[in-house]
């Protein structure tokens, strides 16, 4: 599962940790979260690449913007306004990519609607990501490492790592980004902080939300049998090793003798950069404590509620992948199943899949599979 891949957010941020269900129930309201004073990154991007990718740590500081007010949906409104951009905050890493007919930044100019915009945890998904932004031109995809891993390993967070407290990491930075996202997609890990994303926003929302949890059940956590990677083992193997190393492929050979597989051994080492040392050597883009503190909470933390009586407005769509290394239990089945019946009647909505041939990293067992799964998501949504 991706989970090897306290800010001092500059204004504040309220969110709602639980709702009761009639609060869920009520319609869609336009502001739901109101802020003062945002600080948000600024996002140079070139009108003639077909897709414009910015990595952005959120790590500068400029000046800062007076007295602006900002609508909050999941995250937010758009606004049309323009003026000086500034950026003044550390919260996540990530990339953001977008298709060949978007033409808008949320800090160059307010003047044009915001693009329709998917936000993926974690950004193994990019070459995914980069395939969704060819055939829908009109979205843009901002793919986001959570909180102790990748770029963002870099940024302190006070603890605990927990699965809500990367939950409202995402929630920060998309309201820094002032984008309101219409889908949510997280896989394993990131499925739980797609969920609970959903949790801790602000109820009524603005806009319907598509959440996407790939091959994660919201309960209890189920290890995949012998010869099967293992998370728990993978941290703790990883621990092992040295915080800098001469070859990738020594890596990738040790975590093979250690009865790991290839696949989850190549990604590990996407974890590791160039250090400025002599000797082209290569250190870590991780915090293994708190990836392994993470990873508890994911194993403890429950999110049924969610499932189990949706907020209006919001689709959760579960994919099992056929091959599965987390396995579903029958009782996972038959619970999901059920809310499926019961969001229907109640205006929400909850819906299975099952990716055939895929065991869990399903973006590369089966993309084509994936990718006509994820498709409806994008399709006939108007900009």
């Amino acid at each position: 599962m991706p989970l090897v891949s306290n800010s001092s957010p500059c204004c504040t941020f309220t969110a709602t940790a639980a709702v009761n269900s009639s609060e869920r129930k009520t319609r869609f309201a336009s502001n739901s979260w109101r802020n003062s004073k945002p600080t948000y990154p600024i996002l140079r991007l070139s009108e003639n690449d077909k897709f414009n990718v910015s990595r952005l740590a959120l790590s500068h500081s400029c000046r800062a913007v007076k007295h602006r007010t900002i609508s909050m949906a999941l995250v937010g409104d758009a606004i049309g306004q323009k003026g000086d951009v500034v950026t003044s905050s550390n919260i996540l890493g990530y990339d953001l990519i977008q298709g060949a007919l978007v033409r808008w930044s949320s800090v160059m100019d307010r003047s044009l609607p915001d693009p329709p915009t998917a936000v993926f945890l974690h950004g193994i998904l990019g070459t995914f990501a980069k395939r969704l932004a060819q055939v829908f031109p009109m979205w843009q995809f901002l793919l986001v490492d959570l909180r102790c891993h990748g770029d963002s390993a870099s940024i302190r967070k006070r603890g605990p790592h927990t699965v809500a407290s990367a939950a409202l990491d995402v929630l920060k930075l998309v309201r820094e980004l002032r984008m309101t996202p219409r889908v949510l997609v997280g896989h394993s890990f990131g499925g739980k902080v797609v969920l609970s994303m959903v949790d801790q926003a602000a109820k009524p929302l603005a806009r319907p939300v598509r959440a996407w949890v790939l091959d994660a059940t919201p309960g209890k956590v189920r290890a995949g049998g012998d010869g099967e990677d293992h998370p728990a083992e993978l941290i703790s193997f990883l621990s092992t090793l040295p915080k800098e190393v001469s070859s990738k492929r020594d890596v990738v050979k040790a975590l093979i003798q250690q009865g790991f597989s290839n696949d989850v051994a190549q990604w590990v080492v996407t974890n590791l950069r160039p250090t400025s040392s002599p000797g082209s050597r290569f250190s870590w883009v991780f915090d293994l404590r708190g990836i392994a503190e993470m990873y508890q909470s994911y194993e403890e933390t429950n999110l049924w509620k969610i499932v189990e009586d949706v907020p209006r407005g919001v689709h959760v769509n579960f994919l099992k992948a056929e091959r599965s290394l987390h396995r579903w239990a029958l009782e996972d089945l038959q619970r999901i199943h059920a809310a499926e019946e019961i969001a229907a009647e109640e205006g929400g909505g909850v819906e299975m899949h099952v990716l055939e041939d895929a065991g869990h990293w399903v973006h590369a067992d089966n993309p084509d599979g994936l990718f006509r799964i994820l498709s409806s998501s994008f399709q006939g949504i108007k900009t």
